[in-house]
């Protein structure tokens, strides 16, 4: 994935759960937050990028959820690619409806 990627010149934003999974750290492909611990605190830049990562973050997930309550992923019996364009089309209707 990360090849297809990095060779189409795109990117993507994920979660903490993708931390460490990009190891190049000049040229990265997967955009993840900052992660705060008990001896390191996030500075305020940090919080400002975690902030703009989960403006990005916030429909995707939203759409999702919404997939998921309406079971649809679990009927869903068709070949991958068609899946893929069905759910972006499902994904675009969805934050439609919900912004109106």
């Amino acid at each position: 994935m990360l090849a297809h990627l990095r060779a189409a010149g795109l990117g993507a934003l994920a979660d903490l759960g993708f931390r460490g999974l990009d190891n190049d750290i000049l040229d990265p492909v997967i955009v993840t937050g900052y992660i705060a611990t008990r001896t390191h605190k996030l500075t305020p830049g940090q919080k400002q990028a975690n902030r703009v990562l989960a403006i990005g973050w916030a429909p995707v997930e939203h759409g999702f959820a919404h997939l998921k309550n309406w079971r649809i992923l679990t009927k869903l019996r068709t070949d991958p690619a068609r899946a893929t364009r069905l759910l972006r089309a499902l994904l675009v209707l969805t934050n439609l409806e919900i912004n109106r």
